[in-house]
């Protein structure tokens, strides 16, 4: 469960994972995970390149972002045991959406690969010293995937036309995983967030802050980290079997999903334009 994870009793070495949680772990059975960067560097090359002073991911856009990887979000910049390198092929963790197209890429985009943070951590033993870690949510997970359209179809509910603001955060999940004694130095990093800006004359709630939304994800965290070599290669091979391209297959659940996202698009569509036919007064 969940609330396990986050006691002090049930938090897992940072400094090895066991062989028999490896031998049978499944990606559909994790949630969220941390590994240090460097390792997670070393075991996928062909995902994330250093290039001198750069870290280059493939973004959304670019042919070999189709063949699978890591929707990576960050603010251009990331801090490398000590080293400061630039990001390239990221995702904003702060974006603007105007209309229900952009919204609809955003949200398909964004739910299509496993999400990367980059954090970084001190201890109290050593607080000069910065260590850095990804954290990878697997947004294929039914209880990781629940939460981030939950949220994304309740803030629309509550608003009819008008602008909003909503962040999911994996701030306190990640801090409860560390032992006591880590602190999560860059932990507002953890988190991203999208504004839609509806084209509304009286945008009362949005103006005064009041259609701000915070989701708090939570989920068990799994420690990827390893010294085996043996270890290093499962993790490898668990690795690229979580970041394969999305294939999906037509089955109930599937088709299920695509009625229930047409049918919101175009619930949202209509609301657009009543918002949109109210704010030019031709209708009361």
């Amino acid at each position: 469960m969940a609330t396990a994870a986050c006691e002090p009793v049930a938090r897992t070495s940072l400094s090895s994972i066991s062989s028999g949680e490896l031998r049978s772990l499944w990606t559909c059975d994790c949630e969220l995970a941390l590994l240090p960067l460097a390792q997670l560097l070393r075991l996928q090359p062909g995902v994330f390149q250093l290039r001198g002073e750069q870290l280059a991911v493939p973004g959304p856009g670019e042919p070999q972002a189709a063949r699978g990887g890591f929707n990576v979000f960050g603010d251009g910049l990331v801090r490398l045991d000590g080293q400061l390198y630039r990001l390239s092929g990221y995702i904003k963790r702060y974006v603007e959406l105007t209309n229900y197209c952009d919204y609809k890429d955003y949200r398909e985009t964004i739910l299509s690969k496993p999400m990367l943070f980059f954090i970084n951590v001190q201890t109290q033993k050593d607080t000069s010293k910065e260590r850095t870690y990804a954290f990878l949510v697997n947004t294929r997970h039914p209880k990781i995937r629940r939460q981030i359209e939950q949220g994304m179809d309740t803030v629309i509910s509550s608003v009819i036309g008008e602008s909003y603001r909503l962040q999911f955060d994996f701030q306190e999940v990640v801090e409860n995983f560390f032992p006591p004694g880590t602190e999560v130095v860059n932990g507002d990093s953890l988190s991203f967030a999208y504004e839609f800006k509806a084209d509304a004359l009286f945008d009362f709630f949005y103006w005064f802050g009041l259609s701000n939304s915070t989701v708090k994800v939570n989920g068990k965290v799994l420690n990827l980290s390893s010294t085996s070599p043996e270890k290093k290669e499962t993790i490898k091979l668990f690795l690229e079997k979580m970041s394969e391209p999305l294939i999906r297959r037509s089955s109930f659940s599937d088709r299920k999903f695509s009625v229930t996202s047409r049918g919101m698009l175009k619930i949202l569509t209509n609301m657009w334009k009543v918002a949109r036919a109210k704010s030019k007064g031709r209708i009361t």
